[in-house]
């Protein structure tokens, strides 16, 4: 029984541990300041699109209607093979901010998203460039609030999160998750203060650099082969000497990533490898998140279904189970986000788990990753 006590109190300490740092973080990770009187510069808004037929137009318009800056949006048509780019000419015939360029053949080595970006940087014109993908919505105030961020906190790189707009169960299940190991595992104030390599965070979906550093830095070019800017270049960015930002883009923008379960597990499958997936890290991580997130949950229905559990161990459990619920109320709370998601929490736990086991396995056997009809090798 004292085995089972200890392993009851491990279980609790890694469910605590996450639990108390986003409650910490709730306080730190906030909405980027009102714009005011600042001057904010010029922003080249730059939209990657291939096959985004269905919503391109909505994204550009969303950006047009952005108050208190001068921008130009530029969408990169990315060998599309449906309408996409007949719809951004219409729009750029009517708006001269807007402008269509298109890619050349994907050089050899290259994901389509990052050489796409790249040749955005190089068609900019304007002092800052805002990496936006083609399933965001900003809101007006959006662009120049981000601005703000960038210029009082002296930062190279900042990005945000926006409201993931959800309509599947799967949907549901996995994409609050982002926030739980954001806050849950991601020393905000640390990475706020440092530009330590390893603290580095960021969201693919929007992105705003200043033009000269993003040269500096190497931009996309230097992670040309990845799959995952809204991690690695924020990192790219922090090893360059530059510090990094988050804020909270929950009421300035919304994003529906995904459609279908199909898509969802492909879609974070894609790039587990450079994230939680990682050789060096899968292990400690879903050790982490199995005994804190899923194992509470399966010993206190296996307890109390045979009864004959002590005192200490029903308070470890319970607990355990608050801590690992916590977030994920909060969560779906103030990030708009599934209360059924949330009340199933082990489950979309144990779906990430096998999401970044199957992942690194595909890795570990050379398969290649499809997305948007393109393949790739793993790296």
């Amino acid at each position: 029984m004292m085995m089972f006590d200890v392993l009851t109190i491990a279980v609790m300490l890694c469910s605590l541990a996450p639990a108390v740092l986003f409650c910490v973080n709730w306080r730190r990770y906030l909405a980027p300041p009102q714009a005011g009187s600042l001057h904010i510069p010029t922003i080249s808004v730059l939209i990657p699109a291939r096959d985004e037929q269905d919503g391109i137009a909505d994204a550009v318009k969303s950006v047009l209607a952005s108050n208190g800056v001068v921008f130009e949006v530029i969408v990169m048509d990315d060998g599309s093979t449906d309408r996409t780019a007949d719809i951004v000419e219409a729009i750029a015939k009517k708006d001269a901010r807007v402008r269509l360029e298109r890619t050349q053949t994907l050089p050899i080595g290259w994901n389509g998203k990052q050489h796409a970006c790249w040749a955005l940087a190089h068609a900019a014109s304007h002092e800052l460039f805002c990496f936006v993908d083609a399933d965001v919505r900003l809101k007006p105030e959006c662009l120049a609030r981000m601005a703000t961020l960038l210029k009082q906190g002296e930062r190279g790189l900042v990005s945000g999160f926006p409201r993931q707009v959800t309509e599947t169960s799967l949907e549901r299940l996995l994409l609050p998750l982002i926030h739980f190991v954001l806050l849950g595992y991601l020393p905000v104030e640390r990475m706020r203060n440092t530009t330590e390599p390893a603290l580095a965070a960021g969201c693919g979906q929007f992105i705003l650099v200043r033009r000269n550093d993003y040269f500096a830095s190497g931009g996309h070019a230097k992670i040309k082969a990845t799959m995952h800017d809204g991690l690695l270049l924020p990192r790219l960015f922090r090893q360059h000497g530059y510090r990094t930002d988050l804020a909270d883009l929950t009421d300035l923008a919304t994003c529906r990533m995904y459609r279908n379960a199909l898509q969802v597990w492909q879609g974070l499958a894609k790039n587990a490898t450079e994230g939680l997936a990682a050789p060096v890290r899968i292990l400690p991580i879903s050790l982490l998140l199995f005994l804190g997130q899923i194992v509470p949950f399966v010993l206190a229905a296996w307890l109390w279904l045979l009864g004959g559990s002590s005192v200490a161990e029903n308070v470890y459990l319970l607990v355990a189970i608050a801590g690992a619920w916590l977030p994920r109320f909060l969560g779906a709370y103030r990030f708009r986000q599934s209360w059924r998601g949330a009340l199933l929490h082990p489950l979309g736990i144990g779906i990430l788990l096998a999401i970044q086991w199957y992942a690194l396995t595909r890795k570990l056997a050379g398969r290649s990753v499809t997305w948007k009809d393109r393949s790739y090798s793993e790296l």
